[in-house]
């Protein structure tokens, strides 16, 4: 792969030509997600609602909510339920609390059955009501909460006082009588304003006691995530971690592909490119062994990031561009010579194209076609070839590799004339019966049967001796 942004196209190819792979991997996926829900068994979760009456400020409605999963609350649930090996410290990870609309404070608790999530909710909702309402001091029990009521006493004897006072006052109308039941009347009505002040500042006037609204619900399916979820997710996972390795593995990929890339690795120029019938499967090397056949079964044994192959013209035109190859060789070597066809070891559609073409040279020049292993190169010594040509497919070589196969060749006395592209191509679908060109019976018309050679026989020596190099680059165009 190039530098180009990964495209949805290329992501499709993947999941279309490593559909058995990546089932593979999810499976294993699912597996795993599933083995992770064993270890992890699933959680019940439930919820129990305490309503807070009267006025309360957003502030004062989370102090709410942390009380609720404070220590002392949840000490003291953990000791009303008595369960075994469980006290406030564990609870602290089992139990939340969030300030709701309305002046609601819900608590959730998490158990491994419903029935302990159902008691864990409830019984932290109570301690937390009984807890708010020690805070508050309801009952006059604490206090804080006697000194306010002991003040209002104070101040109501003080009334008391200076009622009594007024009535002792001279009740004559004299001036000085009048004003100083004047001035008690006032003292008497400051005291009871302080009083009133003294209510609305309160924090606990006008504020009744906290209400459980109700029992919690008893769950009846596991909080997330569940095992289905577990198995999905690990299925997934595997998969998208299966494409990624895909796209990482081909952006790192050393590969030639391009004619330029493979004539500088082999330090030879290129005679033409020829086609193979076949699709993607032609590409698949031959041989056994237990890690060849898995690899044959999972569909690795092909780089799924070769382009498809496209379709080819009928056999008449596929021999032409064998014989332009035979042509330009004869060009270069004067004279009867024999040379080597090097093919690369696993590289099959080469391999059909070698024989092709040795085949199709009918001897002029004589090929042999023989397989060099691309890991330890090792080309025959000259046997009567004076030259050596390499037929490779692209994509199916690094530039070591081609660098190896070259050095094999001078080692071995053989001059590199060239090298040819061999790349599958598909069939052109055969047409219906009784159409022109068909596959049916042919009429009889009297005329010559087609042979599958081209009739015009002046023109296979023009193609073959008045072809340039330059053309024949064009030919796969």
């Amino acid at each position: 792969m190039n530098d180009e942004a990964i495209r949805l196209v290329t992501i499709g190819r993947i999941l279309r030509r490593r559909w058995r792979l990546l089932s593979v991997l999810a499976v294993l996926g699912a597996l795993v997600g599933y083995g992770a829900s064993v270890l992890f068994p699933p959680r019940y979760t439930t919820s129990a609602s305490v309503l807070l009456p009267g006025a309360w400020q957003d502030r004062e409605l989370m102090t709410q909510a942390q009380i609720a999963t404070s220590s002392v609350v949840l000490d003291k649930a953990a000791a009303t339920l008595g369960w075994a090996g469980v006290d406030g410290t564990d609870l602290l990870e089992r139990v939340t609390a969030t300030a709701a609309d309305g002046n609601i404070v819900k608590i959730s608790g998490t158990a491994e059955t419903p029935e302990r999530a159902q008691q864990l909710s409830d019984q932290v909702a109570q301690q937390f009501v009984a807890f708010a309402a020690r805070i508050r001091g309801d009952g006059g029990t604490t206090p804080e909460a006697a000194q306010p009521q002991a003040l209002k006493q104070l101040v109501a004897q003080a009334s008391r006082r200076i009622t009594e006072l007024a009535d002792a006052a001279n009740p004559g109308q004299t001036v000085e009588s009048v004003q100083t039941r004047t001035e008690l009347a006032k003292l008497r009505s400051t005291l009871q304003e302080a009083v009133n002040k003294l209510d609305q500042v309160d924090p606990a006037a006008g504020r009744a006691t906290m209400i459980v609204m109700g029992a919690a619900a008893r769950p009846t399916t596991a909080a997330a995530p569940t095992r289905t979820q577990l198995v999905g997710a690990g299925a997934l996972a595997f998969v998208l971690l299966g494409v990624i390795g895909h796209l990482t593995a081909a952006r790192a990929s050393r590969r030639l592909r391009t004619e330029p890339q493979l004539a500088a690795a082999l330090g030879a120029e290129i005679l033409g490119t020829v086609d193979v019938p076949g699709d993607r499967s032609a590409s698949r090397p031959k041989g056994g062994g237990p890690r060849a056949r898995i690899r044959r079964l999972l569909g690795t044994d092909v780089p799924w990031d070769l382009p498809a192959p496209h379709v080819s013209g009928d056999e008449a035109s596929r021999r032409v561009r064998y014989r332009r190859v035979c042509a330009r060789l004869r060009d270069q070597l004067p004279g009867s010579r024999q040379l080597l066809l090097v093919v690369p070891d696993g590289d099959e559609p080469a391999r059909r194209a070698a024989e092709q073409l040795a085949a199709e040279a009918g001897g002029d020049p004589a090929l042999r076609v023989v397989d060099v292993p691309v890991s330890r190169p090792l080309v025959p010594d000259r046997d009567g070839e004076s030259g050596a040509l390499v037929v490779l497919s692209a994509g199916s070589r690094t530039e070591a590799e081609l660098g190896g196969i070259a050095g094999a060749c001078a080692d071995a006395g053989h001059e590199l004339v060239g090298f040819v592209v061999a790349g599958p191509v598909r069939p052109r679908p055969k047409r219906s019966t009784g159409q022109p060109g068909g596959t049916g019976q042919p009429q009889d018309t009297g005329q010559p049967r087609d042979t599958g050679r081209p009739q015009d026989t002046t023109k296979a020596p023009a193609l073959a001796g008045g072809t340039t190099r330059g053309e024949a680059r064009g030919d796969d165009e």
